[in-house]
């Protein structure tokens, strides 16, 4: 890097030289997400990873030359270029630009400064109003009402819908019975009602049709609160380890495609390996695990037959399982949006601090209102990691006040296609100094469905 430096600016004149090395290099004023111990990483950032678009990449590194950056542009996946400085520009207007080309590239509609060290996760608590924390009931029972209603609807659609029409039934019907997966998480995080046992019964019940087991799935879940976008601790989704990676052909060729083609789906892989061994949880949960788990064993073994015996095997097919895999899209799709982008880093819990993981590491992505309003407001989701004891109902004029206070360091998007190909052919293997590397910068023999992927979907933003 200093070499570069050394020779580029000798182009210009000493005098440039002689600036740039006294003031440490100028690669501490364009990398905004790392902070100082990875500032070289963020330089590299748009080199190293593969954005959909090229056009729009070199329309970046164009508009960035002419405010004296070269910012080079990945070419072929082997290539690993650093960007060069030749003449220091107010560090303002420098990560305003670099975070404006960065948003359009991984569609996002803005990147967040970076939130600095001395924020405490409590200030920004703190400074939010109080009524947002307020549990309405007649609000939290109206999204009951909702959801039923809806998911009585996407029956009827299903029932009458003939076979052309399906998926759209599906479609409809998979959004609605999220709501009760989202009334369901309300329960757990204590902001449905005010009394605790109405939460668990509400919550084991909301989840029930779902085959989802209430107490394991909350548990985890704190977890994930607690310890949001940690390396190893994080019980969401998280970096592949390289290791793993490279560790079997087969293990990998299955990584690929989980993470690739089927990562709107990988949900049910989570789903399967977190919730149901009894040995993943601590003694004084087993109890509440293993009822939770006999709810969920009588929903199959008692409501499967029944659908089975009313509409046949290609009823269940029709009437739960399609729904089932609408419901996974959703669960997939919300929480990888949530808090995977290329410039979001995951931490160790030595280097981890909450207020960044929690503020900066957390996306807002608005959806279709419809979607939306059936799956009562969940992708407001800042505010939600913020505190998770505010309603669902509530996250709307929280992330309004946030946006006020706090807006220059939130990350958001409204969904979309080049958003959702970042994710899926970016955000792959763990990297300290890149945050991810894609699988095929690292195998290009065995990531075909990511290639593929880069092929196929669409750029729209």
């Amino acid at each position: 890097m200093e070499e570069n430096s050394r020779l580029l600016a000798g182009r210009k004149s000493s005098n440039i030289s002689a600036a740039f090395h006294t003031s440490g290099g100028f690669s501490k004023r364009i990398t905004p997400f790392m902070g100082p111990r990875q500032n070289s990483a963020r330089t590299r950032k748009i080199a190293s990873h593969y954005s959909p678009g090229m056009k729009r990449e070199v329309m970046f590194q164009k508009k960035i030359k002419r405010q004296n950056y070269v910012l080079p542009v990945k070419r072929a996946a082997i290539t690993r270029a650093v960007a060069v400085p030749v003449a220091p520009l107010p560090s303002s207007a420098d990560s305003a630009e670099y975070r404006k080309g960065l948003s359009e590239s991984y569609g996002f509609e803005k990147i967040g400064e970076p939130l600095p060290e001395d924020v405490r996760l409590k200030d920004i608590i703190e400074s939010l109003p109080k009524e947002v924390f307020e549990i309405n009931d007649v609000k939290a029972w109206k999204s009951v009402l909702v959801s039923v209603a809806s998911c009585a609807l996407s029956l009827i659609m299903i029932a009458k819908a003939p076979w052309y029409l399906l998926p759209l039934a599906w479609a409809w019907t998979g959004t609605a019975i999220t709501g009760f997966f989202v009334i369901g998480h309300d329960c757990a995080h204590k902001s449905f009602s005010r009394n605790k046992l109405v939460e668990d019964i509400v919550g084991t019940l909301a989840f029930m049709p779902l085959i989802y087991p209430y107490e394991p799935w909350r548990f985890k879940h704190d977890q994930h609160h607690a310890k949001t976008n940690m390396l190893k601790e994080d019980t969401a989704w998280h970096p592949v380890w390289k290791e793993e990676f490279d560790s079997d052909p087969l293990l990998r060729k299955a990584i690929v495609y989980g993470y690739g083609p089927f990562r709107p789906w990988m949900s049910i892989a989570h789903w399967l390996m977190w919730h149901f061994d009894v040995k993943k949880f601590r003694p004084n949960e087993v109890k509440r695990v293993k009822i939770s788990l006999a709810c969920v064993f009588a929903f199959m073994f008692i409501g499967w037959p029944l659908i089975i015996y009313k509409a046949g095997i290609i009823g269940w097919v029709k009437f739960w399982l399609m729904p089932w895999l609408g419901y996974h899209f959703w669960m997939s799709t919300f929480t990888m949006v949530h808090h995977t982008a290329p410039h979001i880093p995951f931490k160790s819990s030595e280097e981890w601090n909450a207020a960044q993981a929690q503020l900066n590491g957390t996306v807002h992505c608005a959806y279709p209102k419809w979607i939306e309003i059936l799956c009562h407001h969940i992708n407001v989701h800042i505010p939600h990691h913020i505190s998770p004891r505010i309603p669902s109902y509530n996250l709307h004029a929280a992330h309004k006040s946030l946006q006020e206070n706090w807006g220059k360091y939130l990350n958001e998007a409204s969904w979309n296609w080049r958003l959702m190909k970042t994710i899926m052919t970016i955000c792959h293997v763990y990297s300290k100094e890149e945050n991810y590397v894609a699988f095929d910068r690292l195998n290009p023999e065995d990531s075909y469905p990511i290639t593929f992927l880069r092929k196929v979907m669409p750029d729209f933003a």
